[in-house]
Formats: C-alpha cells, sequence, structure tokens
C-alpha cells in the first residue's frame, strides 16, 4: 500500500525510502540511512516522551527493511522498535524503551546529509559531551573496541503488514525470540574518497580520530591509521591518483581500524585538515594549498582555559565565536595547528592563561594569507591528543608527560640484575598453560581444565617456532606451576609478549563464549589484536575485552593477556573446545594474532 502510495504522490510529494537502520553501541547511536532526495527528511522531529519510553514519527517515509526490534543486554537504552506506523500517510516509528532514570532529554538528533542520527549520551559521553577525539599518538587505546552486541529479534511469522505495526506499538506482548549476534560499526564510517589538487578528501559520518602518521621508505610513502573506523567495502584497496607521481590506497587494516597510505616523496608536507564539523577531512602538501578553498568564514578566538587533570596532564582550550578549520602537524619535539580561518586573537591573553602550565611556551604566529599557526612544545615520549566540539567553536589539546621517575636512596652498594637478551633478531613469548598437577582448574563432565590448556597451548607454541619464534613454555606436561612460579619463569626469560591460556566456567550453563583479559595499559593492543584475530576465526560468542587483574596478567612485566577459549560448563561448547576441530582452529587464531601483534609493535 505504502509503494502504491509512493508512486501516486511522486509527482505531488516526496515519500523516502529509509534503507537501512544500525545501532553503534561505541558511539551510543542509531544511524537511519535514507536514500537521498531533493528536500530534507524530517526538518523537525518531535519527540513524544512517555514513563520509560520514547518515540518519533518520520513523516512522508517508508522502511525498505523488515521491522526492527532490538533488544539489548546493557546500556541505558533496553530496546527500539522500528516500523511502518502508517501507510496512508507513510509514516514511520521509532520507539525507544530506556531504563529508569534515564534522562529522553539526553537524546538528541542530528542529520548529515539526510541520514538521520539519534544520539544517547552514556556515561562517557557525559563527562566530555561536546568534544571529539580528532588526532592521538597513541596507536592503541583501551576505547579501540570493535564491539559485538547480542539481541533478540522476533521469529517471523505469517501476520499481516497491519498486524505487525499493531504488535510493535500497541502493549508488549509475548513473542517468540530469535538471539542474533551483531557485529557493529565503530565510530567513523568511511564512505567516500576523491582526488583534489595535491590531496585527497574524505567523507563520511560519525567521529573520526587519526592517529600520528609513520613515514616509509622503499617507496617513500606517509601511513595514516583511523581507529574505531569502517570503510566501505567498494572503497577498499582502491588506488586513487592525486597527481602524475603520487597515488593514495585506502584498506580496512583490522576489523577496527582503516589505514591511508600516500606515495610520495613529500612525505614530511602531508598533513590532515578537518572540517568544522569532523565529518571529513583533507589530507594534503600543505605547502601548495590554496587556503582560501578551505572555508567559507572567518572566526575569532574569544576564550582561552587551561586544566589540569592530573600530574602528568593537561589541556589547553580555545574557543571561537564560529566553527574552526585547522589543520595538523606533529614532529617528534613540538605539535603544530594551522588555525586556517582565524583571524583576530589576543597574545596577551594568551600568554597570561597558559604562563604557568606546561603550555608556557606555546607559541600562535600571524601568517598572512593563511591564518595562524599554533606550535606546542612537547617533550620526547609525551602523548598528544586534540579534540573538537561538536559545534566546530571549540579546541583543545592534552598533553600527558612521561612519568618523572624518582631516583631511589642508596644506603649501600647493589649488583644491578641484568635480565637475559634474547637470542639474535627472534622475538619472544611466554605461553602460559594455566592449571596443572593438583591444581584441575575448572570441571565439566569430567574434563579437566588443565588438559585442554595444556593442550592448546603446546598446539600454540608449535606453530609459533614453525614461524621462527622463540618460545617458552610455564609447564610442558602435568605438573603444578605456582602462579609467582609462572610469572618468574617469564621475567627470567624477558619475552615480548606473555600469553595465558584458559578455559571457562559458570554456574550458569548457558553462559558460552571466548574472553580476553588484559590488565596494564601496554598490554591493550596484544589484548585487541589477538582477540579479534580470535574473534573472528572462531565461531563462538564473542564476549570481549575485559580489564582484569588476574595475578600472571598484573605482576608480569612484558605485554600480557589471558586469553578463555571457552566455557567448560555449557555441554555444547565443552565438546567443542576438546574437539580437534576447534582447538586447532583456536590455536592457529592465537598464534596468527600474536604474529601480527608483533609485526605491528614490536
Amino acid at each position: 500500500m505504502c509503494l502504491l502510495t509512493f508512486a501516486l504522490k511522486a509527482n505531488a510529494e516526496t515519500v523516502y525510502k529509509i534503507t537501512n537502520a544500525n545501532f553503534d553501541t561505541s558511539n551510543s547511536m542509531v544511524v537511519l540511512a535514507i536514500q537521498d532526495e531533493q528536500g530534507a527528511v524530517a526538518e523537525d522531529i518531535k519527540l513524544v516522551k512517555l514513563e520509560n519510553k520514547a518515540y518519533f514519527d518520520i513523516n512522508s517515509a517508508m522502511i525498505t527493511f523488515p521491522k526492527q526490534d532490538w533488544i539489548y543486554n546493557s546500556g541505558p537504552v533496553k530496546e527500539i522498535k522500528i516500523g511502518q506506523f502508517s501507510t496512508n500517510p507513510c509514516t514511520v516509528r521509532v520507539v525507544m524503551y530506556y531504563e529508569n532514570g534515564f534522562n529522553p532529554d539526553n537524546i538528541k538528533f542530528t542529520r548529515i546529509k539526510n541520514n538521520i542520527i539519534i544520539k544517547f549520551k552514556n556515561s562517557e559521553v557525559a563527562d566530555n559531551p561536546y568534544l571529539q577525539n580528532t588526532f592521538r599518538d597513541e596507536h592503541s587505546s583501551s576505547s579501540d573496541f570493535y564491539e559485538y552486541l547480542t539481541v533478540t529479534t522476533p521469529i517471523n511469522t505469517n501476520e499481516t503488514i497491519v498486524e505487525q505495526i499493531q504488535e510493535a506499538f500497541n502493549a508488549q506482548t509475548e513473542q517468540m525470540l530469535a538471539k542474533k549476534e551483531l557485529k557493529l560499526n565503530t565510530k567513523y564510517y568511511l564512505n567516500n574518497v576523491s582526488a583534489r589538487q595535491n590531496g585527497i578528501l574524505i567523507n563520511g559520518f560519525g567521529s573520526v580520530t587519526i592517529e600520528r602518521p609513520m613515514i616509509l621508505q622503499n617507496p617513500s610513502r606517509i601511513v595514516y591509521d583511523l581507529p574505531n573506523t569502517l570503510v566501505d567495502t567498494k572503497l577498499r584497496n582502491k588506488e586513487i591518483k592525486i597527481n602524475d607521481t603520487e597515488f593514495v590506497k585506502i584498506g580496512q587494516f583490522s576489523v577496527n581500524k582503516a589505514r591511508i597510505v600516500i606515495n610520495t616523496e613529500a612525505v614530511g608536507n602531508y598533513i590532515p585538515i578537518y572540517s568544522s564539523d569532523n565529518q571529513s577531512f583533507i589530507i594534503a602538501d600543505f605547502t601548495k594549498l590554496n587556503n582560501t578553498t578551505l572555508y567559507t568564514h572567518s572566526t575569532n578566538a574569544i576564550l582561552y582555559n587551561s586544566k589540569k587533570i592530573d600530574n602528568q596532564t593537561q589541556t589547553l582550550t580555545i574557543k571561537f565565536d564560529a566553527p574552526v578549520v585547522h589543520g595538523l602537524d606533529r614532529y617528534n619535539d613540538r605539535l603544530i595547528l594551522y588555525l586556517y580561518n582565524v583571524a583576530k586573537y589576543s597574545n596577551e591573553t594568551f600568554k597570561d592563561t597558559f604562563k604557568d602550565t606546561i603550555f608556557a611556551n606555546a607559541v600562535i604566529d600571524a601568517m598572512p594569507k593563511i591564518g595562524l599557526k599554533l606550535t606546542i612544545p612537547v617533550e620526547q615520549d609525551a602523548l598528544a591528543s586534540t579534540y573538537l566540539g561538536a559545534d566546530g567553536r571549540t579546541l583543545q589539546v592534552k598533553i600527558k608527560q612521561v612519568k618523572k621517575k624518582t631516583e631511589p636512596v642508596v644506603v649501600t652498594p647493589t649488583i644491578p640484575v641484568v635480565k637475559p637478551q634474547k637470542s639474535g633478531e627472534k622475538h619472544s613469548i611466554v605461553i602460559d598453560a594455566g592449571h596443572g598437577g593438583s591444581d584441575t582448574g575448572a570441571i565439566g563432565g569430567g574434563v579437566y581444565e588443565k588438559n585442554i590448556t595444556l593442550d592448546l597451548a603446546k598446539r600454540i607454541e608449535d606453530i609459533l617456532i614453525k614461524k621462527g619464534y622463540d618460545v617458552k613454555m610455564t609447564r610442558v606436561d602435568d605438573s603444578y606451576v605456582s602462579l609467582q612460579e609462572r610469572v618468574d619463569i617469564s621475567e627470567e626469560y624477558n619475552p615480548d609478549i606473555f600469553v595465558s591460556v584458559h578455559v571457562n566456567s559458570s554456574v550458569k550453563p548457558e553462559i558460552n563464549g571466548i574472553e580476553t583479559h588484559y590488565y596494564h595499559q601496554e598490554s591493550v593492543a596484544l589484548a585487541q589484536t589477538v582477540h579479534a584475530s580470535f574473534a573472528s576465526a572462531v565461531p563462538a560468542t564473542n564476549r570481549g575485552l575485559f580489564k582484569s587483574k588476574f595475578y600472571v596478567i598484573n605482576h608480569t612485566t612484558s605485554p600480557a593477556i589471558l586469553v578463555e577459549i571457552g566455557f567448560i560448563s555449557n555441554i555444547a561448547e565443552r565438546a567443542e573446545i576438546t574437539g580437534e576441530k576447534r582447538k586447532q582452529a583456536t590455536a592457529q587464531a592465537i598464534a596468527d594474532g600474536i604474529q601480527k601483534y608483533l609485526q605491528q609493535f614490536k
């Protein structure tokens, strides 16, 4: 009926087609993808707030996919329903159910072209509701999670569309539900790349972050990684020509990271330049830019602020009276921000605001026909990050200094303990098979965890040795090794990484799936890389990453993780993890993840 109405009204008014709906937990938002038409869909969205739920209607719209009913296991939003509320006129209704205490005023709407984005401010966002991370020195972060979510959806029935609509939006009724695991987009969806004079223009939606670039040789190229980014499949590994001698490739480097590689001899000249809404950016040779093409309006710096986060971390914040367009260049000893459309600032106020901070030596220089250049000295090994306000009017720089080590008071001369160096150029790994001997670990169906972990650890060892790595096992047979002894073995061996293998268990026999645990910050990248390999290769429920204070990963000084390969308490999963196929697939996936981490970070 709605299709017929759409055809009849084609010449009278636009009926918008909603082609896709996705819930992104990383950004706590729903994206409704709407086919581009002339005019703007739902210019004024009216949110109707009821007890523990709210809804809004999109008029002159139809969904081209089945009705959606998403039920979530965590977070403030408990359920979302999207359906065709009426067909004459064509109206789509979105209903959101949330937990007690959630303030519906936190639901915000934005629009990118004709895509409607519904944003929920969760506790993480509430601490800093307007600033989006645009640049960071870190190549891994505890915030980098490619998220999976288990939702329950109604099993399809032969109901008519009217019955489905009534069921979706009237009083809740008992339904047959099916569980479905969704692999979700992360913070930025990159969907368009085009060549520009002396650079490339990147378009997408979400919140883009660019990591500190890497410069490679033979051939000469500069590499930019975008964490928490999904690249449209049609763009992956596509070569785009910039000019006769330079070209760019974009790929999905890992499950949650995009990589932009620019082949150029002028690697030192390329910088990212952000739009004021942080939806698009240019990577270009800044020495050849026509700066007037970067903006249509000018702005003035009107407010300066400094804040001390902790003993190591401080921020510099500048507010403007209109959105700012800025570029960024990172050197070993300084960070440079090019403020292209900033006309006026107060040097006296700037100096006075930051005189007693780590930004005391920062300098603003006027650059004729370009704008302003803000140069911030940065200590070696300090970590720099930049943030842009959602309205484009706030720019923040955060510097985390290296923690200063205090010199110990020496009472009597001591002989320093020197750890043995690894032989040759091989990377070394400690594989820790959990439990052993009198410590059986978890037990299920007469199966002991200690036997599974030893079998799997030996398989991982065999694969890694064949790949050319040095491997040390904390135990090679069914013997008891204390937790401290495992740590001592690792500390004496001084490996590049430490990986402990375990099997999970629960009092709830229905629980299943795989997990990876880390504790120290320097272990995050290892956990993410190995878990991504593990989760993509093994058909099991992905329970994600956890920061956990297990003894062996807390007390080892090398990057260390603990992998839980499945639940021995779940009958079906116990059969799988003791079977040849899954054991070998698990060992291979963990070994592949280890290799990828060592190649990327060591």
